[in-house]
């Protein structure tokens, strides 16, 4: 049986400018946010009350907002300066802390805002989805 909003699930490129930001990626970063990409719109499309993402560009990093619902805060994916890639969350909420504080040491952690991923290590995308989902929905409690 097909998901209600299926159609959300990963969609393509909407915004030409955020699709060149990915395709100026070294692969195997691109292939990483690709897939950090597909959790983001998965989650919202399995979510009730998400609704449909806003993908856009925030100081030059793909960046996801729940425009429509306004039920979550923004989630970023980019590249920090010491490399590798990373996932943002906005800095004066609480997400980043709470997250820490359930999975202290699975994760290099940027203060309060971001979690870095290195080159040669692997995405837990199963344990992402709690960040991601509280994202998304940030503003629903």
């Amino acid at each position: 049986m097909k998901r209600p909003d299926a159609d959300m699930a990963t969609p393509a490129f909407a915004d030409s400018a955020v699709a060149e930001q990915f395709a100026a990626l070294p692969e195997h970063e691109r292939e990483k946010m690709l897939a950090l990409r597909q959790l983001i719109f998965e989650i919202a499309a399995e979510t009730p009350g998400v609704g449909r993402l806003q993908e856009t560009l925030k100081w030059g990093q793909p960046a996801y907002l729940t425009q429509e619902t306004r039920s979550g805060s923004t989630i970023q994916l980019g590249k920090p300066k010491e490399g590798g890639i990373a996932i943002y969350t906005h800095c004066q909420t609480t997400l980043m802390r709470d997250f820490q504080s359930i999975f202290p040491d699975e994760f290099t952690y940027e203060g309060n805002r971001a979690i870095h991923f290195c080159e040669d290590e692997p995405l837990q995308l199963d344990t992402l989805r709690l960040l991601i989902r509280n994202a998304l929905t940030y503003h629903q409690k």
